[in-house]
């Protein structure tokens, strides 16, 4: 196949579990970007929780692009034009609020640089039975500030690209169909990770994302080579020429890919790229 562009999740794809970029890794989509290929970080992440990481990889250099939130929202990583936007409607984003209130899980709304939240000191939830600060985990992930408000939903008065909830991983295998009951005829509700399950407009994920931005680079998704190892990834993988799971990824996931590579602790992006790549 030709090349044109590569799509990349990040936690759990590009970053190990250090949430760093292995030097192998970042050679290998360095050497791809020189190349003429456009590198695409397509992540649940806001977007200013990819510049680190875009700066990393040269994305501003090269012209990249940004997927953020889950595919709602599409930016040149040269320019920061934005490209796509589709946001939640305010009425539904407050409907969706006000009925998490009878859930068990921390709701956060990102906001430029700005993590809101209702309370800074409920932050504790538990994966695979150990306690996690999932308010310092989503700041340090994303390099964000920190806002507590009274009231999430009084605050929400504009749209929002996504409702984050994070909880208890077993809680929320249990609770989540009934989390987005109400909501599955207006808007996207999906797993980011076992802890995390996100709301976004309807329609919206990675793969609605880039079949309109790539488009504009005179991209065919069939030209796309995409790495997932999540439910979220699954549209993307489905969308591309070449769909990589990574060894760590879920059985669904790798059902819905095109190839497996090594993990993301074994540079299994860089084991992909110098079979595909040539």
């Amino acid at each position: 196949m030709s090349i044109k562009a590569i799509a990349l999740d990040i936690d759990g794809t590009l970053t190990n579990d250090e949430k760093r970029i292995t030097p192998r890794t970042k050679e290998a989509l360095l050497a791809a970007a020189r190349a003429g290929i456009t590198l695409i970080l397509a992540s649940g992440r806001p977007a200013h929780g990819l510049r680190a990481l875009a700066h990393e990889l040269e994305l501003d250099r090269y012209h990249g692009m940004l997927v953020a939130y889950n595919g709602s929202q599409v930016r040149d990583a040269t320019s920061g034009e934005l490209l796509f936007n589709q946001a939640i409607p305010v009425e539904e984003a407050r409907a969706v609020l006000e009925h998490l209130r009878g859930f068990d899980v921390i709701p956060m709304l990102v906001d430029a640089d700005r993590l809101y939240i209702e309370d800074a000191y409920r932050c504790t939830i538990y994966h695979k039975g150990a306690p996690k600060n999932i308010v310092k985990y989503e700041r340090d992930a994303c390099g964000l500030r920190i806002h507590e408000v009274h009231s999430l939903l009084d605050w929400c008065i504009t749209p929002q690209n996504k409702i984050l909830t994070a909880g208890t991983d077993t809680y929320l295998s249990e609770h989540h169909e009934a989390m987005a009951a109400p909501f599955v005829d207006k808007l996207s509700c999906m797993f980011t990770a076992d802890f995390y399950f996100e709301f976004t407009a309807q329609g919206i994920d990675k793969a609605r994302a880039l079949s309109v931005a790539l488009p504009e680079r005179g991209i065919d998704p069939s030209e796309l080579v995409a790495f997932g190892d999540g439910q979220n990834d699954i549209p993307m993988l489905r969308l591309a020429g070449v769909g990589v799971a990574m060894a760590n990824a879920t059985d669904e996931v790798k059902n819905a890919a095109d190839m497996v590579t090594l993990s993301n602790n074994e540079d299994g992006i860089a084991a992909a790229l110098e079979e595909l790549v040539r």
